[in-house]
């Protein structure tokens, strides 16, 4: 059974047939209205560091002490398993441009097994964070006992739970966009001529590892840095 792409015919009053332009050959208008879509994400994500920068002005101190207890390791490894599919997404649209189907089917392959990766390595970051006191809902981060940190580290784990929670969460939908995106491939709704779908979840997938770019530096960096000056200072 053929799943290839049949255009809508529309005829005028004089009996002439045209060809209708659904949103499948309207790549202008497809990207246009997907990047309308980035932009309310950018806002989201824009405030939140905003916020964030807001509250470090506030409590410096205590800012770099909590970030100091983050694990930089996996936080580094995430960026880099990050890139990588960043990598795979785009050669994956470069493939179906070229008309090499399977190609880019296996690129897309690549990048969902990347992307479960990172979220098997925040998993684990996630886990030790739980197993050392340091999660929402524990002692620790509730204010007002004789077990918790202080007001700055609070406000710092509670922006960091919640950013990497929804760029975890953007993670899970992108995955889902994919594995759509090849079940549509497959029936020949997403082909060379008609690539839209692909161009706008590879345009999500950038946006996705773009926020991570700005997510590792601002939670893992600022704390490590503070740790390798005071050991030079000490010496």
């Amino acid at each position: 059974m053929s799943h290839e792409y049949v255009p809508e015919i529309a005829v005028d009053r004089d009996g002439k047939e045209h060809e209708v332009q659904g949103w499948q050959g309207d790549f202008y208008g497809g990207k246009l209205g997907f990047w309308l879509f980035m932009l309310t994400e950018v806002m989201m994500f824009g405030a939140m560091f905003l916020v964030l920068t807001y509250y470090f002005s506030l409590h410096p101190a205590d800012f770099l002490e909590a970030s100091s207890e983050l694990n930089v390791l996996l936080g580094g490894t995430n960026t880099v398993v990050l890139l990588i599919s960043a990598l795979t997404m785009g050669l994956g649209l470069l493939k179906m441009r070229n008309g090499d189907i399977a190609g880019a089917k296996l690129m897309i392959w690549a990048t969902i097994i990347l992307a479960l990766l990172f979220l098997g390595i925040k998993a684990v970051e996630w886990t030790n964070e739980y197993q050392h006191g340091v999660f929402l809902g524990l002692d620790a981060l509730q204010s007002g006992n004789e077990h918790s940190k202080p007001f700055g580290q609070i406000l710092f784990f509670g922006m960091y739970f919640t950013m990497t929670g929804l760029h975890g969460f953007h993670i899970i939908i992108g995955i889902g966009l994919m594995l759509w995106l090849l079940k549509r491939i497959n029936a020949g709704k997403v082909s060379t001529e008609h690539h839209i779908l692909h161009f706008n979840i590879a345009l999500y997938w950038d946006l996705v590892h773009l926020i991570w770019v700005f997510v590792f530096p601002y939670f893992y960096m600022i704390g490590a840095g503070d740790v390798v000056g005071g050991v030079i200072n000490a010496h």
